[in-house]
């Protein structure tokens, strides 16, 4: 049984960028497509950004579009997500979460999850 671990996050200040990874173990994930969450204090956890198995299809929430890129490292066992101009807004636990399955607008249950990073974005 594989696991997805996040890595990546951090204090920046408004306009800045980070890159978060997530990194797929065990062949539990192979097939996968890998969707990237956050979760602010108080509020619903909300989908940021998806991509499926062969990378060529992805799917951005609205308030990232133009600023996030989600992507697959060569290995496919590695998902990235370069965020920048990044805002005060965006400050949240990012987690990353795996499912079998995949839609243009991806709003299903995610099987598999992260233990998430925390992004925090100083004004």
């Amino acid at each position: 049984q594989g696991q997805l671990v996040e890595s990546g996050g951090g204090l920046v200040q408004t306009g800045g960028s980070l890159r978060l990874s997530c990194a797929a173990s065990g062949p539990t994930f192979n097939g996968y497509a890998i969707a990237w969450f956050r979760q602010s204090p108080g509020k619903e956890r909300d989908l940021v950004a998806a991509i499926n198995w062969s990378g060529a299809s992805t799917y951005y929430a609205d308030s990232v579009k133009g600023r996030f890129t989600i992507s697959r490292g060569n290995a496919k066992t590695t998902v990235y997500l370069q965020m920048n101009n990044l805002e005060p807004g965006d400050t949240a636990v990012y987690y990353c979460a795996g499912s079998p399955f995949w839609a243009s607008i991806p709003n299903f249950d995610w099987t598999s999850w992260g233990q998430g990073t925390q992004v925090t974005v100083s004004s």
